[in-house]
């Protein structure tokens, strides 16, 4: 059966933030991700998980202007000490919420950067960053993302992600697989899957196409996730979609799997 964690930042955007750690916990939901946790209190965060029963399962290092169009800066060159600097403050939270993986957005690769600079800067980075998550008890993963909802986005193939896990020769790197973002860009989920079962620790979802609740779109989710537990997945899975409706609404394809 597979392990769900709510997305607060897609989901429960009925109330403000800080209250839908109540309103996944109500749900049914045990674990929560979301994408950056940095213009909150770190204590306040704290609380809420421990108020609500709830694990901290993932978020993201701080990823550049986000609110202006920027998706992450791991992949440029001209933003090293920033990313360095992103790598302190992600361990410093996810220390304090008891977060164990850290996601790592290679971002939009600027139309001044070549394609071999940003792979080059990219693993430079990880290099740097993925010894220190694992001196602090954390992983660090890498996400591939699909070049429609994010052109020009760096990083967009699981065997990309490997490649370049590869390349940086750390034993603390990892790929979140996202089955939405996948979809697009390779199908071949269960496959894929299967054959990359090691470097995955952590999965997202969303139904495609609309990015919606699974049942909304052409993916198979009862039969993927039967597969899943038949190779032997226990990570958790973040529903990181867009509620075609209300949240709470749009959330009988889950009562079957909390």
């Amino acid at each position: 059966m597979p392990k769900l964690c709510a997305n607060l930042t897609m989901l429960f955007n009925e109330v403000p933030f800080m209250d839908r750690f109540a309103a996944a916990a109500k749900a049914g939901f045990k674990g929560v991700e979301y994408l950056f946790p940095y213009e909150y209190d770190k204590q306040a965060l704290a609380d809420a998980l421990k108020k609500h029963n709830l694990v901290q399962v993932l978020h993201n290092l701080p990823a550049g202007n986000w609110a202006a169009g920027e998706r992450g800066i791991g992949c440029h060159s001209h933003r090293v000490a920033e990313f360095k600097e992103g790598v302190g403050s992600a361990i410093e939270y996810a220390t304090a919420l008891g977060c164990k993986q850290v996601n790592c957005l290679a971002g939009i690769r600027p139309p001044h950067v070549e394609p071999l600079e940003a792979r080059e800067t990219f693993i430079r980075n990880l290099q740097y960053a993925a010894p220190k998550f694992k001196d602090a008890g954390i992983k660090l993963l890498i996400e591939p993302i699909n070049t429609r909802d994010i052109p020009g986005f760096f990083l967009n193939y699981t065997a990309q992600a490997a490649d370049i896990i590869k390349a940086v020769g750390s034993d603390n790197l990892f790929i979140q697989y996202d089955i939405y973002h996948a979809q697009i860009m390779e199908g071949d989920l269960s496959r894929t899957i299967e054959a990359n079962l090691s470097l995955i620790p952590h999965m997202q979802l969303a139904d495609n196409p609309g990015r919606h609740e699974p049942g909304t779109g052409e993916i198979n989710y009862p039969w993927l996730f039967n597969h899943i537990d038949k190779i032997g997945y226990t990570g958790w899975i973040g529903c990181e979609y867009k509620p075609a409706g209300n949240t709470e609404a749009g959330l009988g394809w889950i009562k079957p799997y909390l």
